[in-house]
């Protein structure tokens, strides 16, 4: 796992024709705003979470955020310990952020 600042996961992402944006805070954290294109997987669900993640491809750059960079830390330790190479965390989360945002 990496945490990037702001600024190191929007230049990396930017460039990554193989990323996933992956949200992992809870439903009613992303109707107030998630960053475009992400796809939710709410942390919150357990076991369930783990289920979705490995319906994920694993081949595929994955970066995480929650709302402070906690959850998402988190997440990206399981999604290594579960044979996931590349995620990378948002330090900071969406609380923090810049970018564009959809709600």
């Amino acid at each position: 796992m990496a945490d990037l600042s702001q600024q190191e996961w929007q230049d990396q992402l930017k460039n990554d024709s193989n990323a996933v944006i992956l949200d992992v805070r809870t439903p009613e954290e992303v109707e107030e705003g998630f960053i475009p294109n992400s796809k939710n997987i709410d942390i919150y669900l357990g076991q369930d979470f783990i289920n979705e993640l490995e319906k994920l491809d694993k081949s595929k750059n994955y970066y995480v955020y929650c709302r402070s960079g906690n959850r998402s830390g988190q997440a990206c330790t399981i999604m290594n310990s579960i044979g996931f190479d590349n995620a990378y965390n948002l330090e900071g989360g969406f609380m923090n952020w810049e970018g564009e945002v959809a709600e």
